[in-house]
C-alpha cells in the first residue's frame, strides 16, 4: 500500500511538471506576431495575399499558434485535406469528428499553402483585384467566398489587425522585420562548389551561376565546360549581349513553367518579362504564351503574371 501511495505520488507530481512545462511553452499574441511576420510579407511579396490578412487568420485559426493543428501539424490556418492532397495527414474533430486536415512539415508551409490555396481556387479570384492594403474589403470577401462558416467571420479578422495593427506590414512603413533563426530559404539558398570552385545554385530544378567581375562569354564556356551558344540560348540572350557583375546566369536550359511554389507572380517595380523569365526560370517565350502578351510587351505595376497555366480569358 506504502508503495503504491509514492507511486501515485510521483505519477501526480510528474504529471503536474509536465502540465506546467506544457503552459509555459504556450506562445503569446505578441510572439506569435513578432515570429511569423517576415514570412506573410514574404508571401504577400510572392502571391499577392496581405501579409494582415495572412497574420490575422493563422492568429485566429491556430489560436495563436496554440492549437492542436498548429502544435501537432504546423497547420496554422485549418486548412483541410481536400480530394486532391497528396501530403501528410492527421485527423482531428471540427464541423465533423474526425475530419481529415494537411500536416506540414514546418510552419513556413503552411503559409505558403495558405497563399497558394487562396490563388489557386477560382471562387477566391476576386480577391486579387482588390486594393491589397483594403483589408477590410479582402476580410469580407473572404467570408463572401465561404471561407469560414461562422457568420462573424470577417469581423474577427478586422479587430485581430486593428488592435495588433498589422496593417502596417501591408504598407511597409515604419517596419523593420528580420525572418526568424530557424527560417527555412527557399531552394535558391543552396548552393554547391564545382566548376573550378565557382559556385553553382539551384533555382526550379536549373542550375545558374552568380557572374563575377571579369567574366566572358568566352571564359565561362571555358570554365563550365559549355558550348558558346548554351550560355545564349539558356538565358535568351542574343550574341551582341554583355554580362555585369552580379548577374544570374543559367548553365542549363530553363523550363516551360515555375516551380509549384510559384503558379503566379505580381509584378514589382522595375521588371520586365525577361527579368521575371530569369527570376522563376520559365523560358521567355512560354512566359509571353501563358500569358497571352505578344512577344515584346511588358506588364505594368501589380499586374499577375501566370508562371505555371495559361492565363484565364
Amino acid at each position: 500500500m506504502v508503495r503504491l501511495i509514492r507511486s501515485l505520488g510521483i505519477f501526480l507530481l510528474l504529471t503536474g511538471f509536465f502540465t506546467a512545462a506544457l503552459a509555459q511553452k504556450k506562445i503569446s499574441r505578441e510572439e506569435y506576431i513578432s515570429r511569423y511576420s517576415y514570412i506573410a510579407i514574404q508571401n504577400m511579396k510572392k502571391y499577392g495575399v496581405p501579409a494582415s490578412i495572412t497574420l490575422a487568420q493563422a492568429l485566429l485559426e491556430s489560436d495563436n499558434g496554440n492549437s492542436t493543428l498548429a502544435v501537432k501539424a504546423n497547420n496554422h490556418f485549418g486548412i483541410k485535406c481536400h480530394k486532391n492532397w497528396k501530403g501528410g495527414r492527421i485527423y482531428h474533430d471540427d464541423d465533423r469528428k474526425g475530419e481529415c486536415f494537411r500536416k506540414y512539415r514546418s510552419p513556413e508551409q503552411s503559409f505558403t499553402d495558405h497563399s497558394l490555396f487562396l490563388r489557386g481556387s477560382s471562387r477566391y479570384d476576386f480577391l486579387f483585384k482588390l486594393d491589397p492594403t483594403d483589408y477590410k474589403a479582402w476580410a469580407r470577401g473572404l467570408k463572401k467566398a465561404g471561407y469560414a462558416t461562422n457568420p462573424n467571420y470577417a469581423n474577427l479578422l478586422i479587430q485581430i489587425i486593428e488592435d495588433n495593427q498589422l496593417y502596417r506590414f501591408d504598407k511597409g512603413v515604419d517596419v523593420k522585420v528580420s525572418p526568424p533563426s530557424d527560417y527555412l530559404a527557399d531552394v535558391d539558398s543552396y548552393s554547391v562548389d564545382i566548376y573550378n570552385s565557382r559556385k553553382v545554385f539551384v533555382r526550379n530544378r536549373i542550375k545558374y551561376i552568380v557572374v563575377k567581375e571579369g567574366d566572358t562569354f568566352e571564359s565561362l564556356t571555358k570554365d563550365l565546360s559549355l558550348m558558346p551558344w548554351q550560355l545564349y540560348k539558356y538565358n535568351d540572350l542574343t550574341k551582341d549581349s554583355t554580362l555585369r557583375e552580379g548577374q544570374e546566369l543559367y548553365i542549363q536550359p530553363k523550363r516551360r513553367r515555375a516551380d509549384r511554389s510559384h503558379p503566379v507572380h505580381t509584378v514589382e517595380p522595375g521588371e520586365t518579362m525577361y527579368s521575371i523569365s530569369q527570376r522563376f526560370g520559365v523560358k521567355l517565350k512560354h512566359l509571353y504564351r501563358k500569358n497571352r502578351m505578344k512577344q515584346g510587351e511588358e506588364p505594368e505595376v501589380g499586374d499577375v503574371i501566370y508562371l505555371r497555366r495559361k492565363k484565364p480569358l
